[in-house]
């Protein structure tokens, strides 16, 4: 039977192997609909009593400027109730009539109104601020959005940056030390931007001149910097704490705009790295898809030949898309110190530079994507961390496995087939 059903499919178009593979995954994602309602009703709306409710703080509190909202009080049963069949309804009408292009985003939608019960169920009888945990979230993303920014825009030339993580964490030191030795904090950051394109332009030249395997090139960069990082960090910074004092950058508090409610506090008062991750998605994506130099490394990320006929430098393009890959990975590495803890850890970006790359992955290469990637891995960091102080009976690492489990989903096509440019990670030899 199963040897008829393959010589079936095999004797399709592609048209219609295609579309065959799309109806599949549209009944796919109906029916994960369906079971994550059920499933929502079952792990949750059965385990609470109907006199409880769940508080949801809406202010990030402190000395915010934004207008103050009242907590939203929720009736845990009902609402987890209405919130679970919801889900079973989207999941029906996708079965029956389909929401056609929309349907990854339903999908998407579905996934949250779970995570939504969820966290009903987790604050019954109990409250959580929603405010400062979507602005930890978007803090904890900052990092892996700027680097997967910084595989972007590598990739779409061609080339895979995969020693995003090797870049972060030699910026992250540089960036100490600069700072703590002249007593500036931009000094730092310059000197970790500096370092990350450096480090990348020897990964360009090893991969586009001399034509290395691109992973084993940039394994060797993150290889060296774990070593020579942990070296100086365990020689000197250890030793000599005055090497380890960069300070940090203040928050910052956008007028008018920070005093929008809910918003205003989660989103317009951040530090630097925030803001700046968040005009860089912007910047990038009008770059790449709409202006002549991002067309033309486009072109180059995927027919290089094509494109040296029509009179492009194939070398010079990629060699400047790896280096502002570098700062871009320098600028993240950055926030690890001067944004976030002001101190230098040995391996303190804990592999943020490859979840970065499977942030790119799950978001198809695009910076709009990545980002929307990165606010997953942000927000089950951020979760874990909350569930311990509302004791819920689950260990906090496996809410860690949730990113990484919807990284394999999405490579396994379900929310769109993710397409690599053509030519990335090939090598190009000029004829």
């Amino acid at each position: 039977m199963a040897a008829e059903r393959t010589a079936r499919f095999r004797a399709l178009t592609p048209t219609q192997a295609a579309e065959l593979a799309e109806r599949t995954r549209y009944r796919v994602i109906g029916s994960l609909l369906v079971l994550l309602g059920i499933a929502a009703t079952i792990l949750f709306a059965r385990n609470i009593d109907p006199s409880l409710v769940s508080t949801f703080g809406m202010n990030t509190g402190g000395a915010s400027a934004a207008i103050q909202l009242p907590d939203l009080v929720l009736p845990s049963f009902l609402t987890v109730v209405a919130v679970s069949g919801l889900s079973v309804l989207l999941g029906a009408f996708q079965l029956l009539r389909g929401f056609g292009k929309w349907s990854s985003a339903v999908l998407g939608a579905g996934i949250l109104l779970f995570v939504f019960s969820f966290l009903v169920w987790a604050t019954r009888d109990q409250s959580i601020n929603l405010a400062s945990m979507l602005k930890s979230t978007l803090q904890r993303a900052t990092p892996i959005a700027i680097g997967a920014l910084a595989g972007v825009l590598a990739e779409r030339a061609g080339v895979v940056n995969i020693a995003i993580e090797g870049l972060m964490l030699a910026s992250a030191l540089v960036a100490v030390i600069v700072a703590s030795l002249g007593h500036n904090i931009w000094l730092g950051l310059s000197a970790a931007v500096l370092t990350g394109a450096l480090l990348a332009l020897f990964h360009g030249i090893l991969s586009i001149r001399y034509r290395v395997d691109q992973i084993i090139s940039g394994m060797v960069i993150n290889i060296f910097a774990a070593g020579m990082t942990s070296f100086i960090s365990a020689k000197f910074l250890e030793p000599f704490q005055f090497l380890n004092q960069p300070g940090t950058f203040p928050n910052l508090s956008l007028p008018v705009l920070s005093s929008i409610p809910f918003f205003g506090g989660v989103i317009f008062e951040n530090n630097l790295f925030v803001f700046a991750m968040l005009v860089l998605v912007v910047a990038v994506q009008i770059a790449l898809f709409h202006t002549r130099w991002g067309l033309r490394t486009r072109i180059v990320g995927e027919h290089p030949k094509a494109a040296d006929t029509l009179g492009i430098d194939v070398y010079r393009m990629r060699y400047l898309a790896v280096i502002l890959s570098g700062i871009c990975a320098g600028f993240a590495g950055a926030y690890f110190t001067l944004g976030s803890v002001g101190r230098f850890d040995r391996l303190m970006t804990s592999g943020r530079g490859f979840i970065s790359l499977a942030a790119m992955i799950f978001g198809n290469w695009t910076p709009t994507g990545a980002f929307g990637a990165s606010l997953i891995f942000g927000f089950a960091d951020s979760l874990q961390g909350k569930l311990a102080i509302l004791n819920v009976p689950i260990a906090s690492s496996f809410l860690l496995m949730a990113p990484y489990i919807a990284t394999m989903i999405a490579l396994a096509g379900l929310v769109g087939r993710a397409t690599p440019p053509a030519a990335d990670g090939q090598p190009y030899e000029k004829q």
